[in-house]
């Protein structure tokens, strides 16, 4: 089961998604409002799950409707992801993987830990 770490920046309010091992596999972003924060874990919650993948990555990939996965190449190489909602507003990303096999594990992982996440207030 993973767990959804809510914590406090300097400027608000993020969390990260945790797998059983307390690797960070997704992040949000800063939220300036705890509601809005609490709202973005519903999101993930709810679209994680049943999103689909769009590998950016390949030429003439096929565009997925949203919920979606994008992977992507980042700046310096490495493959990422971003849960994109029904919206098409980013919800979470990853961090940067080496390989395209590690990212969709990332992938993967999202999904399932979400499911039964327990929610987690480290500002408490």
């Amino acid at each position: 089961m993973g767990k959804i770490v809510i914590r406090a920046t300097k400027t608000g309010t993020k969390f990260d998604l945790k797998a059983n091992n307390g690797e960070v596999i997704a992040t949000s972003e800063v939220y300036a409002s705890d509601n809005a924060c609490k709202k973005g874990i519903a999101s993930v919650m709810k679209n994680a799950p049943v999103a689909n993948v769009e590998n950016q990555t390949v030429e003439d990939f096929a565009h997925e409707k949203h919920p979606k996965f994008e992977i992507y190449n980042d700046k310096s190489g490495e493959f990422r992801f971003r849960l994109k909602a029904t919206n098409g507003q980013i919800i979470a990303t990853s961090e940067g993987y080496k390989s395209l096999s590690s990212c969709l594990s990332g992938v993967e992982s999202v999904k399932k830990n979400t499911v039964d996440a327990k929610i987690v207030d480290e500002r408490e």
